[in-house]
């Protein structure tokens, strides 16, 4: 059982989380599930959508909707999978690639702007600190 200040910390935490990650979001001109799919093949390279949908946690038929919705936009391409006939591979394309960066800009941007803005150079030197330890706990089995 937590000690109550643990449990105060974390309730706050959470909240201000919350927040943040709500108003970085408001920055976003592509739809959070698309985002996710293609900063998946980003790190991953090709995948299966199946091994999308396993991957984001989601049924492949909602991955299968997903893909169709980004090569509609041209930001995915299929081609045929290198050993197995029955599938196919979906990767990024050049513009689903420029389209990320400029998503992934967006969020950074506004953010950076903001900790600029709002924050003393002390404050900064926290913030940078406390990141660590978030991730640490983020990282936490």
């Amino acid at each position: 059982m937590p000690t109550p200040e643990a449990a105060a910390i974390a309730a706050e935490l959470r909240t201000a989380m919350s927040k943040l990650t709500r108003r970085v979001k408001h920055e976003d001109r592509i739809p959070l599930g698309q985002v996710a799919v293609l900063g998946a093949l980003d790190r991953n390279g090709a995948m299966t959508t199946s091994d999308l949908a396993a991957d984001q946690r989601v049924r492949p038929q909602s991955m299968a909707r997903a893909v169709g919705l980004l090569m509609e936009q041209n930001l995915i391409t299929r081609r045929a999978h290198p050993t197995d006939g029955r599938k196919s591979l979906v990767e990024l394309s050049d513009a689903g690639r420029a389209a990320l960066e400029a998503e992934r800009g967006r969020r950074v941007g506004w953010l950076a702007q903001a900790i600029e803005a709002e924050l003393t150079d002390e404050e900064q030197a926290l913030l940078a600190r406390s990141a660590a330890l978030l991730e640490r706990l983020a990282t936490r089995p």
